[in-house]
């Protein structure tokens, strides 16, 4: 097993909410600037739901790239309705 496998191995032991998906073909991204993060927006093939992570420094283009990913269901309030999404807190690419 290599090393960034049992990395994410061990995460997903301890954190049970935790999904990690591979090899998932990115469809759009979008960065937008909040505060002194820039969040970055990912909409993948096969899949409803957008995919969020934050970083203080732009992240280049991701769209058409094949990804791996660990992430967890969250939910967010806007303009008093509730959107699901899905919180990145690992990404790689494949």
């Amino acid at each position: 097993m290599s090393k960034a496998n049992k990395a994410v191995q061990q995460m997903l032991q301890r954190h049970p909410d935790l999904v990690h998906s591979q090899d998932m073909k990115v469809r759009s991204h979008v960065q937008r600037e909040e505060d002194e993060w820039l969040v970055n927006t990912l909409m993948l093939e096969g899949q409803d739901v957008p995919f969020k992570f934050r970083r203080k420094k732009r992240y280049r283009s991701l769209q058409g790239a094949r990804i791996n990913i660990t992430y967890y269901p969250d939910t967010e309030v806007v303009a008093g309705l509730e959107f699901e999404y899905m919180k990145i807190v690992r990404i790689r690419q494949s």
